[in-house]
């Protein structure tokens, strides 16, 4: 993997807008595998899929990668993505903490993405209902 291709890979996230999705080809493979707590897709298309598709539901979204774990096949990337949350009329700055996996073929485009981060604590537990119904089995569960 090349070190050129992850950083640019981290400045295409960090300043990641809905004119960026047409860019992913610069940075993805054609047949680049991406994985998430909602979605699994092989392809660029569908990967922009996603991607356009969070700009529908949250607004001001944000990527701040705060560390990278590198090595010669792959890197680790951890995160913070912040947003606003466009759901039910709610208009309040959330963050989601997370980490996504990446491997590179050898035109140092990513061939797969693997994102990981608690969706029932990070998303789930914020939204109104669903929200205490998450918190009362996290502390019923809680030693």
């Amino acid at each position: 993997m090349k070190q050129s291709s992850l950083d640019a890979l981290i400045a295409f996230y960090e300043s990641l807008g809905p004119d960026s999705i047409a860019h992913f080809a610069d940075y993805y493979a054609d047949d680049a595998f991406f994985k998430d707590p909602f979605n699994e897709v092989r392809g660029l298309a569908p990967i922009q899929r996603i991607f356009t598709h969070m700009f529908v539901q949250v607004s001001e979204p944000r990527f701040v990668i705060s560390e990278r774990v590198v090595d010669e096949n792959g890197a680790l990337l951890v995160w913070d993505f912040h947003f606003h949350m466009r759901l039910w009329g709610r208009d309040k700055a959330q963050v989601i903490h997370g980490v996504s996996h990446l491997r590179f073929n050898a035109a140092g485009l990513v061939v797969w993405h693997r994102d990981y981060w608690d969706a029932a604590e990070e998303l789930y537990a914020t939204l109104p209902g669903i929200g205490w119904l998450m918190r009362r089995l996290k502390k019923a569960m809680a030693s």
